[in-house]
């Protein structure tokens, strides 16, 4: 009989669970041990953070531009701007609804709770180059690639993003339920754990209300421009949104998504090439989830919240998001390098944000997919007036 296999959510759930219970019983000895752990996982993702971004963006880049046919360059900046758009949604809505959910609790500073013990002892793992530089290395490598259509270093970055990705997949992914265990058993020793569940409840709940919002408004938007029912759209998506909530994967929903786009009448043709292009580059609901999220940390630290730095922010994740992979946490991974050069996040304020972002990651990824059924609606409006433009012009050259 084969055994129940666990999902990261699952895994990151049992370890809250498991790191609250330890934390209310182990002896400090024991919670050194973790925040050791803890510690070195750190030091390691400081290392690898600015690998991962040279690693996910540049080849991201350099396959968008390669292949800039006209179709995939409007879908690819339909998808950047829904999601730069996601983006200022969520920070406005945070502006106006954060504030009033964390001081009501009165809201412990997350950075003094991860101190209060300290690691047996630490290991400097230096990266090879800080986190701006890989951004602006990857930019620079992706569109010079992308311009002179080269193949060698192609296939150098190709290879370099397998073995980023074999690090995401069998090293990172792994070990992230052990990481969010410690976090929450230092939590715990440091009684401030409930305070802090208390803060995770109710951003789960804005974000799950902020996700309903917004797809309203993107099929709005793409209903007035495709000229159907925005309402009558997004009720064909719904087998997808609850689709993706079970599965979790943008990527195993595809299917779904395809059937569902064709029933609001968007060519097969269309459809087949949006649906899979956008389950990888357009990822509004992580945007939501990561900008919402970094903005609670940043008031759980008694951080002040700057529109300018976060304007900069969103631009910058958006282009991070087109890059993302499709893996579990993937988003939240490629995000890690902004979180840090632009917010200035530490370790441990990166180690919430995974366990916040990956606590919610079905509504993300519905959000994602059913946003995808949005964007096909606009394309399918673009190719049709290319089709009608084409028949036009043949027949004013046969008269």
């Amino acid at each position: 009989m084969r055994g129940i296999k666990i999902g990261l959510l699952g895994k990151v759930v049992i370890a809250i669970i498991l790191g609250i219970g330890v934390g209310l019983v182990s002896p400090d000895w024991i919670s050194r041990i973790f925040i050791t752990f803890n510690g070195l996982f750190s030091n390691f993702l400081n290392f690898i953070v600015p690998l991962i971004i040279l690693g996910l963006i540049a080849p991201g880049i350099a396959d968008l531009g390669k292949n800039a046919g006209r179709l995939l360059l409007i879908t690819s900046l339909l998808a950047y701007a829904f999601t730069i758009f996601t983006g200022f949604f969520a920070y406005f809505s945070g502006k106006v609804f954060l504030p009033g959910l964390l001081s009501s609790d009165g809201t412990p500073h997350f950075e003094a709770a991860v101190k209060t013990l300290e690691p047996y002892f630490t290991l400097e793992m230096s990266p090879v180059f800080d986190v701006m530089t890989a951004l602006i290395l990857s930019f620079t490598l992706g569109l010079g690639i992308a311009f002179i259509k080269g193949e060698t270093l192609k296939n150098c970055l190709d290879e370099f993003e397998d073995i980023i990705m074999k690090v995401i997949n069998h090293i990172i992914i792994p070990i992230l339920p052990i990481y969010i265990f410690g976090i929450f058993l230092n939590m715990t020793v440091a009684g401030q754990v409930a305070s802090i569940l208390t803060v995770f409840v109710k951003i789960i709940i804005l974000i799950f209300i902020l996700t309903i919002i917004l797809l309203i408004v993107q099929f709005i938007i793409a209903g007035s421009i495709a000229k159907v029912n925005p309402f009558t759209a997004l009720k064909n998506m719904l087998t997808a949104y609850l689709t993706a909530l079970g599965t979790q994967s943008s990527a195993a929903t595809i299917p779904v998504t395809y059937q569902q786009t064709l029933k609001n009448k968007v060519d097969p043709d269309i459809a087949g090439f949006v649906i899979p292009l956008c389950a990888t580059i357009h990822l509004s609901g992580s945007m939501l989830k990561i900008t919402l999220c970094a903005m609670a940390v940043m008031l759980m630290n008694g951080e002040v919240i700057s529109t300018e730095i976060f304007i900069g922010f969103n631009f910058l994740l958006g282009i991070t998001m087109i890059a993302a992979p499709g893996v579990p946490g993937g988003a939240i991974m490629a995000a890690l390098g902004v979180l840090s050069s632009v917010l200035g996040f530490s370790e441990d304020s990166l180690g919430l944000m995974i366990a916040l972002y990956i606590g919610m990651d079905s509504f993300g990824t519905a959000c994602n997919v059913t946003g995808d059924g949005a964007i096909a609606l606009i394309i399918n409006k673009i190719y049709k007036k290319d089709i009608n433009t084409t028949i036009r012009l043949q027949e004013d050259s046969n008269m």
